[in-house]
């Protein structure tokens, strides 16, 4: 599933065709992804002008001129490709359509968005704009990793007395948002805290929210993780999977201290840890 750093790379990547710009035609081949899609999904973005782009947790959102904002959410094998435009010094063709294309916008300019996925886990929704925040799928959100509401003092507040594994606690989308399973085991390996430790054990918890921002941030100037299906908006790889330093890297030396790399099972999701250097 893309996290974070994943979502705002594509985010990034889908500013020069679409923001400001006016979708000149919808093309709606499916009438559902992993929920239905809205009603004249077509019809109410067909005319409509993208006057920003913005992301929250792990969605794309697009408010609209109408008064409505188009959410996207890129599921375990959704990808946004731009097509038409020029993105630095290369000019990315019109390529033929596929078969998982489920959405297709066509914007001023002849740039082109494509929305393909294969699994049909990801989504999209119009809301009014207004009212995105009460949203279903973002009522309940905590503040951003990389916003000025996440800081030391809230952090802490929230992890005193929680007696959850600090692993658990961090992927809580209520705690922190877009926080996923890769970033965390790099944040809590930097951090030198074993992934079962009891969230509110920690001392100096605070400690935590700028290795957050220091992973996300790399991951984000890496365009992300590629690991099985997310690509870029121009169908390239990110690349911060050649930092891992423990994710994905069971029985392989740890970049410290040697020790191997470790893999323990938490929620059902994999922890990667080295029980040396993480107490």
């Amino acid at each position: 599933m893309p996290e974070l750093p994943e979502v705002e790379t594509v985010r990034r990547g889908l500013l020069p065709a679409m923001e400001g710009r006016v979708i000149e035609r919808a093309d709606v081949n499916r009438p559902d992804l992993r929920w239905p899609l809205p009603e004249r999904m077509a019809a109410r973005l067909t005319g409509a002008r993208v006057t920003e782009l913005r992301r929250r947790s792990k969605y794309i959102l697009a408010d609209l001129d109408t008064g409505e904002t188009l959410l996207i959410h890129l599921g375990m094998s959704g990808r946004m490709l731009v097509s038409g435009i020029t993105l630095g010094d290369f000019f990315y063709e019109h390529v033929a359509a596929e078969k998982h294309d489920h959405v297709v916008l066509h914007l001023q300019g002849g740039a082109r968005v494509t929305f393909n996925d294969a699994r049909r886990f990801g989504a999209m929704d119009l809301m009014p704009t207004a009212h995105a925040a009460e949203h279903p799928l973002l009522a309940r959100i905590g503040p951003e990793p990389l916003g000025n509401l996440f800081d030391e003092a809230y952090l802490t507040a929230r992890l005193v007395g929680r007696k959850t594994p600090i692993k658990t606690a961090l992927l809580d989308q209520q705690l922190v948002a877009g926080l996923g399973n890769i970033y965390v085991c790099e944040v809590l390996f930097r951090a030198g805290i074993a992934p079962e430790r009891l969230a509110g054990t920690i001392r100096n918890a605070g400690a935590l929210v700028p290795l957050i921002r220091e992973v996300l941030s790399e991951a984000i100037e890496a365009g992300g993780s590629s690991l099985k299906d997310y690509r870029r908006t121009d169908g390239e790889l990110g690349y911060f999977q050649k930092a891992f330093a423990v994710y994905g890297r069971e029985g392989q030396p740890c970049p410290n201290c040697a020790a191997p790399i470790l893999r323990i099972t938490q929620s059902g999701r994999s922890s990667f840890y080295c029980a040396t250097c993480q107490t």
